[in-house]
């Protein structure tokens, strides 16, 4: 018994019950991925991050994260066509911030589930 596998049932049944009303809600979170997707990118979550604690224009997210004003460009793009970010021009300046209180709470529960796991492993 020692090679069976945990994560597999040992006979293969079908809970219709809940099966068939699931096959009915998947599609709706088409396009959730893209979303996740940006956020898995080290840069761009922290620029939302540091977006979290207050408005910044592209030059102060370049320099908090040591990269080109270039790449903080591109990474805003993506974030602003996912509308996590928003921004606003100020003369010669753009400052951008969180689009919602949604993308705030997107980030500080996903701090608290990672904190909590690191301290109960």
């Amino acid at each position: 018994m020692g090679n069976k596998s945990i994560d597999l049932c040992d006979v293969f049944c079908v809970h219709h019950d809940r099966v068939d009303q699931l096959k009915q809600e998947v599609p709706q979170i088409t396009g959730l991925e893209e979303l996740f997707k940006a956020l898995s990118d080290q840069s761009r979550l922290k620029i939302v991050y540091c977006l979290l604690h207050g408005e910044l224009c592209g030059c102060d997210l370049a320099h908090i994260l040591q990269i080109t004003p270039a790449a903080v460009s591109h990474h805003l793009r993506i974030l602003r066509h996912l509308q996590l970010v928003k921004s606003r021009r100020d003369g010669k300046l753009v400052y951008y911030s969180v689009s919602d209180e949604h993308v705030q709470h997107i980030i500080s529960q996903g701090l608290v589930h990672w904190q909590e796991g690191r301290t109960d492993a």
